[in-house]
């Protein structure tokens, strides 16, 4: 009698650690896995989801130097996805043969035209004065394609700008921030790294709402995105083409709000409003982090500029009182104004 109780006893066990055991394994191929501790840094990436929020940093660089960044999709559940900014396989749309979607160049550095570019991340000027060729190709020629209605009807800059007034524009701008091309590129390729994730995962499509929330330094980001029918090449006459647009965007805190109360009461209140904007929300394509990492251009004042002082706020690069003073205490004219000579 007794050795048959042990007997019982003993299966009890196994069959109570055979359930938890089943339950964990349930809960991984579900894909949803429950909080972790915040000096955990075994998480699980996406498209495995979290039931609530994971206690992370995001963006964070995890074990092995993989970066990542937090986002929750659109059914409430929560991702960390690996964004990792890193040269792969080519990135290349063709009507000639299968679309070829890996990362590209992207620590590429145009350093044979631009060597203080390579060596520091930021442009000397003097490199850029009386310049004539880039990528081999002649300025005025990348002048004459890359205003409106040339290789694209909005254009790669203004018409009364050209394309060495923007770079050392934005250049002075950079600089003045305190921040670098690469980056001011890095949190733009996160945003593509996670939409190469996506198209890998087979979650994409033309009008994309799968993933409307991205968090990043502290702010919860709104993110949209869609894909164009054909695709744009370069003005450089490099690899890098377009044929995604996305926009970000994210809120102004109270805090915020009364800094700029504050600090631009002159304002009209269609300027005011026109500030906000320019400094909240971002529309960019894919082409953007490359062209800021290889050259440091970032687009002239046309629809599709990446303007720089709105990188830097909505992903939380600089505080906007640290922008406002990079921008001589006058944002507005600072977003608004072209690069002209």
């Amino acid at each position: 009698m007794k050795n048959r109780i042990e007997y019982l006893v003993r299966w009890k066990r196994r069959l109570g650690l055979l359930w938890v055991v089943l339950i964990f394994l349930t809960s991984i191929s579900l894909g949803q896995r429950g909080q972790k501790s915040k000096t955990d840094q075994d998480w699980f990436f996406y498209p495995l989801t979290y039931l609530s929020k994971p206690d992370m940093a995001s963006p964070s660089v995890l074990k092995y130097g993989t970066e990542a960044i937090l986002v929750m999709k659109k059914d409430s559940t929560f991702g960390i996805v690996s964004v990792t900014v890193e040269n792969g396989e080519p990135l290349l749309y063709s009507n000639q043969f299968k679309w070829m979607m890996g990362k590209g160049q992207q620590l590429g550095v145009d350093g044979g035209d631009f060597p203080a570019l390579a060596k520091t991340g930021l442009h000397d000027e003097a490199e850029l004065e009386g310049k004539e060729r880039i990528t081999g190709f002649p300025v005025r020629i990348i002048n004459e394609i890359g205003r409106p209605n040339g290789f694209s009807r909005a254009g790669f800059m203004a018409e009364d700008e050209d394309i060495l007034s923007v770079l050392e524009g934005d250049n002075q701008l950079a600089r003045a921030m305190g921040l670098t091309h690469p980056q001011m590129a890095k949190p733009l390729f996160h945003i593509w790294n996670l939409v190469l994730k996506e198209i890998e995962l087979k979650h994409w499509k033309r009008f994309y709402d799968n993933i409307p929330v991205i968090f990043y330094n502290g702010h919860q980001l709104n993110f949209k995105a869609e894909r164009s029918k054909g695709w744009q090449v370069s003005i450089f006459q490099d690899e890098i083409q377009g044929n995604f647009d996305f926009t970000i965007s994210r809120k102004l805190t109270p805090e915020e709000k009364t800094f700029l109360d504050e600090h631009y009461s002159r304002l009209s209140d269609v300027q005011r409003d026109k500030l906000e904007k320019k400094l909240t929300s971002l529309y960019f394509s894919e082409m953007a982090p490359y062209y800021i990492m290889r050259y440091g251009f970032y687009e002239g004042h046309t629809a599709y500029r990446a303007e720089p002082v709105a990188i830097a706020f909505i992903f939380g690069l600089k505080k906007l009182s640290e922008l406002d003073a990079a921008c001589n205490h006058d944002l507005l004219g600072v977003l608004t104004k072209h690069f002209t000579k």
